[in-house]
């Protein structure tokens, strides 16, 4: 059974993570295991039932909320998905962990496989080593924590004229560049 995870840590509370991570329809952002969710609101919670679409297969599936403790733990289980070597039940779990200034959060994957594709599992461990890293810089910019949001600035006193160049085998002070603009705000694509 080959379970793989990742560590990220977003610059949000740990309540927004949560209710981004409850909604099975946010996976298809970011998650490379999930195709799409059907776009039907479920109430998140508890043995939630969602149809997806694992990469790679025509038939939607079922997706259950295996586990959920608000703020902490959250869980989806996917349905049984025959192949001719065998079955594999997918597992993408959640763990967060609050502190002062976001949430550190464990992005985890565990593939529970029949028969033969027991002999695959360290092929589908590695393929869930490469993709799980991009999966966490994907989540966190979907949440915007690749530029975290910071208080806006008062307003700008005007530009002071410019200096004139400096004297040749003079030394300048580097002054501070101009501030990048940053993405703020939050939306939830749903």
């Amino acid at each position: 059974m080959p379970s793989v995870s990742t560590n990220v840590f977003v610059p949000r509370p740990a309540t927004e993570v949560f209710d981004f991570l409850a909604d099975a329809r946010n996976l298809a952002l970011w998650s490379s295991g999930v195709a799409s969710v059907d776009a039907a609101f479920v109430e998140p919670g508890a043995r939630a039932v969602y149809r997806y679409r694992y990469p790679g297969r025509r038939r939607p599936h079922r997706l259950v909320c295996a586990d959920y403790e608000p703020c902490r733990r959250i869980a989806f289980r996917g349905q049984r998905m025959w192949s001719p070597l065998g079955t594999q039940v997918p597992l993408y779990a959640f763990d967060l962990l609050p502190h002062a200034d976001g949430t550190l959060v464990r992005l985890s994957v565990t593939s529970s496989l029949s028969a033969g594709l027991l002999l695959l599992g360290p092929l589908i461990a590695m393929a869930w080593r490469r993709d799980l890293p991009t999966d966490g810089r994907k989540f966190c910019d979907v949440l915007g924590a690749a530029a975290p949001a910071r208080p806006a600035l008062p307003a700008a006193a005007p530009e002071p004229e410019p200096a004139p160049a400096p004297a040749a085998g003079s030394e300048e002070a580097g002054a501070p560049g101009p501030a990048s603009s940053e993405r703020t705000g939050f939306d939830y694509a749903h």
